[in-house]
């Protein structure tokens, strides 16, 4: 599938109870208003309090330094965008900071020494035009005469669109661009782009984004561009996209999401009219192949078990207009799930989860029959698919693990692989081990979580357990040079817990935890945490916890629900105040994922887990250190901010810190980034006693 731009996600004396009924009472409402004199001025006190206590430690220079060394390292693995005979890549390092997007050969990608030719400096860019420009991604049209690049303003999710010419290297005069808005664009051939962008009042969604997509062909005005579809404003958002069949042809696509899982697929034809997929919304296409149309299912349908890939003929459809046979190509069982789905010119790969343990699969259609074999790789880790050519035999494999780098690997379309890359050891991992645990959950569920550390170090060590438990991402086996060289290295003990509510067991993995059931991914995360004190690998004192975004909300809440139990929090880029989430940034989308807060039967379930009614004065709760970001317009810094002022208000053990830019990510360059995770680390090892 070729998408282009895509959606995309208090010193209160009043009992929590009453205080969630009337909002109105919030004392912190005034630090909602993101770019305000007096919340800023609120945020540089504490940034510079936070910085204060954590730079001054003095194993934080070096700590950031090294970080940063890694981080813009010249032996690191360029990633890798294959085409033609080309590849690709977006790259930072000390020189460049913002970033080169950047193109070699496939050979030359291949040698020890790629030769790149620069397509676009956002640093000289960003310096010429004096703008804060992050480079927030490319969409090429179908000879990749002319590209679409994204700028965003300080990493946030709205970005201004202008068409570029790779080969001149300039943008064009007179191409399609689209001012700053959270736009979704995508080009059929060459010279016409589907988009949707905000056209004015009404033409937005309830969440921020595109509700119509239309058609804009080369030399014609944007107000001529014919309207193609229409959504609702309760839509989460309409986006474009294209498909690229094996016989080399085209197809333009519309996606009406319903809610962040629903959604309806529409083709459109060569007049524009748009024809609704024989789907139902809890479906989603992952693929054109062979003339074949690829879905997953969310549920069972139609004798389809749940978790299933499938497949249909798009010709017979559009010739019929009524649901041909579907052919079922793989079934996850109970233990497993699809992580990956992708087609290219050499053929359709698949990589699952097993146990959480990645595999990849080649799958072949012949004489109305699909079989699949597996790919060669390691294993014991994330084995997954980098990246595949459209338009050649190409294609690249990876692999790593939470103590082995990542290699990367090529097919040239002959069914033999070949390590092509391999990124250097970044932390001295020798007598570090990697083993597979389960704990059981209040309701009796089995939670497995890996634990990452040295062998046979003496005594309870402390820890740091890192979770999602979300929007069915699955937390995989991954190497990471900042947790090993921050914290492993040192002596720390690294914990992924795979919870419900995240997608290593399928869709009904995360289905039991979302809802009125969310608690049930709390519990689980907190039933990993009292495994580990069981096993004697930590202790209460000794164990913090870590996670971002819906991450953050999961121990936000684990530590409100069990102050006992920890010793530290890391909370980025949080949900928190989740009786207001959809008021705040882009939490309309998620209601499907949480329920709608002014729904009062969700209202009652969301109010008896969400942290920021739930943190109560006199409670003693473990030390915490809050991370966010000005710029991020999708969760925003609101809930970080209000958490942080009503615990320090409480006279709790609160640390806060807001970078500028970065977005949702919290961090727009290297230096941003190594800043951020040596505060982060400094702090663990300060409450935590790593010593």
């Amino acid at each position: 599938m070729r998408a282009g731009i895509s959606i995309a996600v208090l010193a209160l004396a009043v009992a929590a109870a009453a205080y969630g009924a009337n909002t109105v009472d919030d004392p912190y409402l005034w630090l909602e208003d993101v770019h305000g004199e007096k919340p800023l001025a609120w945020v540089a006190q504490q940034n510079a309090r936070s910085t204060g206590v954590l730079k001054s430690d003095p194993d934080y220079q070096k700590d950031y330094d090294t970080i940063l060394k890694i981080m813009d390292a010249p032996d690191r693995i360029p990633s890798a965008s294959l085409y033609r005979g080309t590849v690709r890549n977006f790259w930072q390092d000390e020189h460049n900071p913002k970033g080169l997007w950047r193109r070699t050969t496939i050979a030359s990608y291949e040698s020890a020494s790629p030769q790149w030719e620069i397509l676009l400096d956002i640093d000289k860019l960003s310096a010429d035009e004096k703008e804060n420009w992050v480079y927030a991604g490319v969409a090429g049209s179908r000879s990749f005469r002319h590209a679409l690049v994204l700028l965003s303003r300080g990493g946030t999710d709205a970005r201004v669109v202008r068409e570029f010419d790779p080969d001149r290297k300039v943008f064009l005069t007179g191409g399609f661009t689209l001012p700053e808005a959270k736009s979704e664009a995508t080009y059929l051939g060459d010279d016409t782009v589907f988009f949707g962008t905000d056209f004015g009042p009404g033409t937005m969604t309830k969440s921020g984004y595109p509700r119509i997509v239309k058609r804009w062909r080369r030399g014609e005005a944007v107000a001529s561009a014919a309207t193609i579809f229409e959504g609702t404003v309760d839509d989460v958002g309409v986006s474009p996209f294209t498909m690229l069949d094996s016989d080399d042809r085209e197809y333009a696509f519309v996606v009406r999401h319903a809610d962040f899982f629903d959604a309806d697929f529409y083709f459109v034809t060569d007049a524009g009219e748009t024809l609704q997929l024989p789907l139902p919304r809890f479906a989603s296409v992952t693929g054109l192949y062979d003339g074949q149309v690829l879905f997953t299912l969310r549920k069972p349908w139609s004798g389809i078990p749940q978790g299933a890939l499938a497949a249909f003929s798009l010709k017979d459809w559009l010739a019929a207009k009524t649901l041909p046979k579907i052919s079922v190509l793989y079934t996850p069982d109970a233990r497993s799930s699809i992580a990956n789905v992708a087609t290219g010119r050499s053929g359709l790969f698949v990589s699952t989860l097993e146990n959480v343990i990645g595999h990849v699969y080649k799958f072949a259609y012949k004489d109305g029959a699909w079989t699949h074999t597996p790919i060669a790789l390691p294993a014991n880790g994330s084995a997954d698919i980098s990246s595949v050519n459209d338009y050649g035999p190409e294609v690249y494999f990876s692999f790593e693990s939470y103590l082995v780098p990542p290699t990367l690997f090529a097919d040239h379309g002959d069914g033999r692989l070949r390590a092509i890359k391999s990124l250097p050891a970044r932390f001295d991992a020798s007598g570090m081990t990697t083993e597979q645990f389960e704990a059981v959950s209040t309701d009796g569920t089995k939670i497995p979580y890996f634990v990452t550390r040295k062998a046979g170090a003496p005594g309870p060590r402390p820890t740091v357990l890192y979770g999602y438990g979300g929007f069915e991402l699955s937390m995989t086996p991954s190497y990471s040079a900042t947790f090993g060289k921050l914290w492993l290295e040192k002596g720390g003990t690294f914990v992924v817990a795979n919870i419900r509510g995240g997608g290593e067991f399928g869709p009904a993995w995360h289905d039991a935890a979302v809802g009125e059931n969310r608690q049930k991914g709390f519990d689980d995360f907190a039933a990993v945490a009292a495994d580990l004190i069981k096993r004697g690998l930590t202790t209460p004192r000794q164990l913090g916890i870590m996670g971002g975004s819906n991450g953050g909300l999961l121990v936000s809440a684990v530590m409100t629900q069990h102050p006992e139990m920890l010793g530290a929090v890391v909370c980025q880029v949080p949900l928190i105040d989740m009786l207001r989430y959809t008021q705040i940034g882009a939490g309309a989308s998620w209601a499907a994922e949480y329920g709608d807060p002014d729904d009062a039967k969700a209202r009652e379930w969301i109010l008896k887990y969400s942290p920021y009614q739930n943190v109560k004065p006199g409670v003693h709760y473990p030390a915490v250190f809050f991370t966010t970001a000005t710029s991020d317009d999708r969760v925003t810094p609101v809930h970080a901010r209000k958490m942080a002022a009503r615990m320090e208000a409480m006279g709790s053990d609160v640390l806060f810190f807001e970078n500028t830019d970065g977005g949702h990510g919290a961090a727009a360059d290297h230096k941003q980034s190594a800043e951020m995770w040596s505060l982060s680390f400094i702090y663990l090892k300060q409450k935590l006693g790593l010593q």
